[in-house]
């Protein structure tokens, strides 16, 4: 959020914070597998699984943007920003 934005609530925070949830003990859960010297292709599986959770999230959160911000945006004449901030956003997830 830009530091100009005033924080608002989005449709799914309640799923997406129950996911992010799972994917921190997840996350947990292969630093366990590590510090039990745990056979590398293992590890890079479950990595793996947490970097398609992860994505699953940012296509929740990117969906629930486009659906009420940038409509929000649209409707105060504010996309041409929006936009912008979109496109720096993608940039930045997609790496």
């Amino acid at each position: 959020m830009n530091k100009t934005e005033t924080p608002h609530a989005h449709e799914n925070n309640e799923a997406v914070l129950k996911r992010l949830a799972r994917i921190e003990g997840h996350v947990r859960g292969i630093k366990r597998m590590v510090e039990e010297d745990t056979p590398c292709p293992d590890v890079l599986v479950q990595i793996a699984a947490v970097r398609s959770a992860l994505n699953n999230v940012g296509q929740i959160i990117l969906e629930d943007h486009l659906r009420n911000c940038m409509v929000r945006a649209v409707e105060d004449g504010d996309f041409e920003h929006a936009m912008s901030d979109l496109k720096l956003s993608l940039d930045r997830f997609i790496r």
